[in-house]
């Protein structure tokens, strides 16, 4: 094979790297909308159902959060995020929950409910009858989030280090 010209090299990567910053902008300008809907939304809510009745107060007492963000870098590799919602468990959450010896005797008492049911709407927290602007809310903020869980974020990093090879 012939070797390559590495200026041509160069210049693909850098294509390659302006192409990928114009979709992460792309992105953040979407994120950046949806974000912007939601807070709006938000603040139509509470004009509508007064500033007492949807703030900090009506949230839960024990809030747990419908999805978290892990990450893993490698050593020498790009950073790595994935979404977990939260009803999946991990490996290290399945099997018994105490280490102890249990009795098989009949059932004597009302079983105790599990602690960790499945998430329950948010909303539920403002009441029965909330205005559709607090939906739009929460449906504008879980777009943002799944805007911000897309590939992408990482944009060019591969092109950083095959210039940072040549040079």
């Amino acid at each position: 094979m012939a070797a390559r010209n590495p200026r041509a090299e160069l210049d693909s990567v850098l294509l390659q790297l302006l192409g990928d910053l114009e979709e992460l902008e792309a992105k953040r300008a979407a994120l950046n909308a949806r974000v912007e809907e939601g807070w709006l939304s938000l603040s139509k809510a509470r004009y509508a159902m007064g500033a007492k009745s949807v703030g900090p107060l009506q949230y839960a007492s024990r809030m747990e959060p419908q999805v978290r963000v892990c990450t893993s870098e490698a050593q020498d590799g790009p950073q790595k995020f994935w979404m977990v919602r939260a009803g999946t468990q991990t490996p290290e959450e399945v099997g018994p929950r105490e280490a102890v010896l249990r009795r098989r005797k009949g059932l004597t008492r009302t079983p105790e409910p599990d602690p960790s049911p499945a998430p329950q709407d948010p909303l539920n927290w403002f009441g029965i009858l909330v205005p559709h602007s607090l939906r739009q809310a929460q449906a504008s903020f879980r777009e943002g989030k799944d805007f911000h869980g897309e590939p992408g974020t990482g944009a060019g990093e591969e092109g950083v280090a095959f210039v940072s090879d040549v040079s």
